[in-house]
């Protein structure tokens, strides 16, 4: 995809040089073909290119740029060029260098010189910069969709299992009791976020480069604000300069899919975790597991550590093309052909974990018995002592807090939990203490008191979960 002016191409005796050969008396060395051609990755862009290209002749119909029998003529080949690739007869060629150039010596090939008018107004700088925006575009879109369709695996687990107890976490160590279904709310949050990340970012990258020709404008009396709608674009871009040369929309996707992945590497790690004996939390089926090729009692969460290792590959193509334009001057160089194999590649691994996650997500089961009785292990009610003493004893929190600590050292010392302290252990740390504290040890009644918005209490999971299939509706 190199810097091409939007003239007329010569015709050619087919070799890839005479698209532009015009300046050149012999053909590039074997090495130079080789680094030059991306035909190889960028023929992924083939469905973006054939828009482009009817917005662009159908604009130079109207606009009276070429006349409406050649501009007819160019739509019909471009149609039977779709029909080949659909179909799988299309000839990618090497010599031809990038999609761009295999599709208009097609053309020339289907319906002669005429072809050569399609590229008025025009050069692949302009054209690559809409296909390329396109491609992200409908990435951005794609994603989307399957983001929301994971919160709808999410939704339905946490709907069927909203009181179910279990241990909340910090450090990994047990902080106090939540329910799965709050602890699965967590991560609709999360993707809900990582969702809205991608709609922002193509709002921002909504702006239509063609037009820009090869960085400075064109002469012809085009109309880019209607080969703008025509792509579905909101407007044309406002610089010539700029138009060929960003790629922020790209990398500005990249990294809203480095953070989703980050989010799926966690979400993954806590399957890792849940599924093994010392956890217990969770079975998945033989449809998300693995075996062992020595030892026959394995079954390993391989779908979600393939998930968790993925934020590399993504975040790794994010910063390669953050070196890539980091010393660029404007306007465009062929540098910029790198943008597109980190690009394919991150949300190629993107889909596939978001897909096979909420394929996971489906999949388990919940051990409720093992997360119920792991949910009041570690002194996980202590702080539900702590606000007793609060609320009843108007006590400040921080000796509230000193009186707990004494008694979780006691419990501990004699091996016990905090409910299985007697009346008179607990009266020997603070007199005031009644029979009434006992209500508010166990770990149902622990969430089952987390009413504040957005609390774990079964009632206020609901209520999110209420809220989130409205707006997933």
């Amino acid at each position: 995809m190199t810097d091409n002016a939007s003239d007329t191409p010569k015709a050619g005796k087919g070799q890839g040089q005479a698209m532009w050969g015009g300046r050149f008396s012999a053909k590039p060395a074997e090495l130079m073909q080789a680094i030059n051609v991306s035909i190889g990755f960028d023929k992924r862009l083939w469905a973006q290119d054939l828009a482009g290209s009817r917005a662009h002749a159908r604009m130079l119909i109207s606009q009276g740029v070429i006349a409406s029998s050649d501009g007819e003529e160019i739509l019909e080949g471009l149609a039977k060029i779709e029909d080949e690739i659909a179909t799988g007869t299309f000839p990618f060629r090497d010599e031809y260098e990038d999609i761009h150039m295999n599709i208009e010596a097609r053309l020339r090939e289907l319906i002669g010189p005429t072809a050569g008018r399609l590229h008025t107004a025009r050069s692949r700088n302009d054209q690559v910069a809409v296909d390329f925006r396109l491609w992200v575009r409908d990435a951005a879109d794609r994603t989307v969709g399957q983001l929301e369709a994971l919160q709808k695996a999410l939704l339905a687990q946490a709907e069927a299992h909203a009181d179910a107890l279990m241990p909340g976490f910090t450090h990994l160590q047990p902080a106090q009791p939540v329910t799965f279904g709050h602890h699965l709310m967590a991560y609709v949050e999360m993707f809900g976020r990582d969702a809205s990340r991608f709609r922002d970012a193509r709002a921002r990258m909504n702006e239509c480069p063609l037009g820009a020709a090869a960085l400075a404008g064109s002469p012809f009396p085009i109309d880019r604000h209607a080969t703008a709608a025509a792509l579905g674009f909101d407007r044309p871009t406002a610089n010539s300069l700029d138009s060929v040369s960003a790629r922020d929309f790209a990398l500005e996707a990249l990294s809203a899919a480095s953070i989703t992945a980050t989010h799926l590497s966690r979400l993954a790690e806590e399957i890792v975790l849940w599924t093994t004996p010392m956890f217990g939390f969770i079975k998945l089926t033989d449809a998300f597991t693995t075996g062992s090729s020595i030892m026959p009692q394995k079954k390993n969460p391989d779908a979600a550590e393939l998930i968790r290792a993925k934020v590399g590959r993504i975040l790794g193509s994010l910063t390669t093309l953050t070196v890539v334009m980091k010393g660029l001057p404007l306007a465009y160089s062929k540098d910029m052909q790198e943008d597109k194999v980190p690009t394919f590649e991150a949300f190629d691994a993107l889909e596939l974990s978001l897909l096979a996650m909420a394929g996971m997500v489906a999949d388990l089961t919940p051990n409720t018995e093992n997360m119920a009785k792991a949910a009041g292990a570690g002194f996980s009610t202590a702080t539900d002592l702590a606000d007793w003493l609060v609320r009843t004893l108007n006590m400040p929190f921080r000796d509230a807090h000193h009186v707990t600590g004494s008694a979780v050292k006691t419990a501990e010392g004699l091996g016990v939990d905090l409910a299985d302290l007697t009346l008179e252990q607990f009266q020997a740390i603070e007199p005031r203490i009644t029979q009434d504290v006992y209500a508010v040890l166990t770990p149902a009644a622990s969430a089952a008191s987390r009413m504040s918005y957005g609390g774990t209490a079964p009632a206020q999971v609901r209520a999110q979960i209420a809220r989130w299939k409205e707006l997933l509706a």
